[in-house]
This record gives structure tokens, C-alpha cells and sequence, in this order.
């Protein structure tokens, strides 16, 4: 394989933050009788009269789940289990990830996250390291991604997956295809967890447990790592730690490789390799470093190796990185850039803080 030292910046030119980090949920635990302060959660189904589901599209459904071994009854009984819930298509129209870089960041990384997740990091050790071990993931990033996603399990979200799903399925053209399915992959998780879908919780989008898992993602990856004879994501910590580890294993982690990398712009033009946009890898890193775009610290580099070319908005400039394999594989669990590089900055703050504590 061509290796090079890169195009390098010169020294004293590049300063690497410390402590950037951000996440999909705004909210962190609240003290007890304090309201919270950030976006607000529908919990219940929101009192809107909920569309008409065109017959069509019902028979559909209906037939792809008999299909699945599902009889009508049990798929017209699952049906009209579900309500309409307008929150959730609030929800759904305003994410997080919509927002600059400079804004998303500080609402989610706080001391607090931090040592919430230095404290789980040391009570679950074992386990994470087991994990880390079985499925060749770097603990650090199982530990940022729960973190990132629930706060530890302490926010697992308050709106009924069965509605969440429904609504977004049945009465969200823009997605609607993906989350149908989801609610189909719902009907038969249910069944072979055993899961009460009458309690069952989660996100807006219907991502449940620990690591926020959807229907499919929880039928594909979730493990039973506390050997308990179930898959329970929502309440056993330790197989959300090894589930987390082997869709990162599944989607292909690489442990101890590179993530992304700080680059240097030293044009006063914008870089002409394209932003990445959540489109399959089709750069390498050759197609993105040239003299006027260089790595910030000096390092030799597969330039051969497939890359993408990350762009975060600060208030008065943007800042540049290379996204190596290991971040595309981030966003695999969430497309979002912005929530990846959350992810990897977090990942390398508990890193160094749990290093310390030896």
C-alpha cells in the first residue's frame, strides 16, 4: 500500500480543542421537582386527529406481515393497538443535527455526561472489557455511544414505540417506507422478546433501550451478553454493552485505527474535495489532502485508504478534518457527522480521563 507522509501543517498552526463533544438528546437527568430546560418530550399521544391510513397502504402492510407468518388478526389486533401522534412528527422535523457545529456541541458535552460516564465505565469494566475483547471495539467508544444516546440509561425516552412508529410509517412521506417496515420489524420483536408493547418506550423515532436501538437493528445485533437467556436492551446494561460492540463489529470497526484526524486549511477558498453528505465512501484520502489542505500533526498515512472530508461550522469559520474508516462506521449508527465526530471527541475524552483514574 502507498504510504506518504502527508501534506503536513506547520507546526504552532493548529490547536486541538479539548472537551468537544455532542449528542442526539438534549436532555440530561433532571433533579426531582425541577422542570426541564431543553427541547420538551411528548410522552403521551399528542390529542391531534390522527389522518386516515389509505386502505391500500393498510392492505399492504397487512400482506408484507402475513408474509412473515403474522395471521390478520393479529396484524389488524397490532394495527389498532397504534395512535397518531402529532409530537412525534414535531420531533422528527426539528433534529438536533440541524444545528451548526459551535451550537450542537456544547449542548451535549458537559462535565456531567463526562463523569457519568467515567462512573458507568468503572462499575460495567469487566463487562466492557470482555466486549472490547470479543468483538474488536475500542471500550471507549461503547462507553460514548451510550452516553451519548441515554445518559447511561438514565433518559431512554417517553413516547410509545408503537406510536412513534406508526405515525412516521403511516403519516411521514418522507420516510415512510423505512419506518413502515420498522413498525412491521416492531410487531415481530415484540413476540420473540416477549416485550410488553403497551410500556414499551423510546425515542421519537422508535429507537429503544440503552444504545437506542431500532426494531431491525434490535432483531440484527442485539446479543445476549449477560447470558440471561434474553435480549433485553432496555434493562440489562451488560447486553447493551456487548450489542453496542457488535453492531460496531458487524459494520467493521477496525480496533485501534485511526478515526479522524485535524486538518489544516491554509487557503482562504474552501477545500475542493467535497463535504461529505452521508453518501458511500468515494474519496480516498489522496482525492482530499493537497498542499493547501494538510494533516495537523505529522504522521505517515495510507493515502490509498478511503476517506471523507468532514466540515465543522464554528461561529466565524469552518474547521476541517479527515473521517477515516472508523468515523464512516460511526455513522452507520447515526448518518450525521456532526453526531460522530460527538462521538469520537467523547470517545477520546473518556479515554484520557479513565487512563488517569488506574
Amino acid at each position: 500500500m502507498p504510504i506518504l507522509r502527508a501534506y503536513l501543517a506547520p507546526l504552532g498552526l493548529f490547536c486541538v480543542s479539548s472537551c468537544l463533544v455532542a449528542c442526539t438528546t438534549a436532555h440530561e437527568p433532571t433533579p426531582p421537582k425541577t422542570a426541564l430546560t431543553s427541547t420538551p418530550t411528548v410522552i403521551e399521544a399528542v390529542n391531534t386527529p390522527a389522518p386516515m391510513i389509505p386502505e391500500l397502504l393498510k392492505e399492504e402492510f397487512v400482506q408484507a406481515q402475513i408474509k412473515q407468518g403474522f395471521t390478520r388478526t393479529e396484524v389488524l389486533t397490532f394495527l389498532n393497538k397504534a395512535k397518531y401522534n402529532q409530537g412525534v412528527i414535531d420531533a422528527m422535523t426539528r433534529p438536533w443535527e440541524a444545528k451548526p457545529w459551535h451550537v450542537y456541541y456544547p449542548i451535549f458535552l458537559t462535565e456531567k455526561r463526562l463523569n457519568a460516564g467515567l462512573a458507568f465505565w468503572k462499575k460495567h469494566e469487566e463487562t466492557i472489557a470482555k466486549a472490547a475483547a470479543k468483538y474488536q471495539v475500542d471500550p471507549q467508544i461503547i462507553v460514548a455511544i451510550i452516553g451519548i444516546e441515554t445518559f447511561y440509561g438514565q433518559y431512554m425516552g417517553n413516547y410509545p414505540v408503537i406510536d412513534a412508529l406508526y405515525t412516521l410509517g403511516f403519516h411521514y412521506p418522507p420516510r415512510a417506507t423505512f419506518f413502515r417496515k420498522e413498525f412491521g420489524e416492531l410487531m415481530a420483536l415484540v413476540k420473540e422478546e416477549h416485550l410488553d408493547i403497551n410500556n414499551l418506550k423510546g425515542s421519537y423515532a422508535g429507537a429503544m433501550g440503552y444504545g437506542q436501538f431500532i426494531p431491525s437493528s434490535y432483531r440484527h445485533y442485539a446479543v445476549d451478553f449477560d447470558n440471561s437467556g434474553s435480549r433485553n436492551l432496555l434493562q440489562s446494561p451488560e447486553d447493551a454493552i456487548g450489542s453496542v460492540a457488535n453492531y460496531f463489529h458487524q459494520h467493521g470497526w477496525q480496533a485501534n485505527a485511526p478515526v479522524a484526524l485535524p486538518l489544516v486549511n491554509n487557503s482562504k477558498t474552501a477545500p475542493k474535495a467535497k463535504v461529505w453528505a452521508g453518501e458511500k465512501l468515494n474519496y480516498k484520502v489522496a482525492n482530499i489532502l493537497t498542499p493547501t489542505l494538510a494533516l495537523a500533526d505529522s504522521r505517515d498515512i495510507d493515502i490509498s485508504q478511503k476517506a471523507l472530508l468532514i466540515e465543522l461550522e464554528q461561529a466565524d469559520h469552518s474547521d476541517y478534518w479527515l473521517g477515516l474508516n472508523n468515523f464512516y462506521v460511526i455513522t452507520r449508527y447515526n448518518r450525521s457527522p456532526l453526531y460522530s465526530m460527538a462521538v469520537y471527541q467523547f470517545s477520546q475524552q473518556l479515554k484520557e480521563q479513565h487512563a488517569t483514574q488506574k
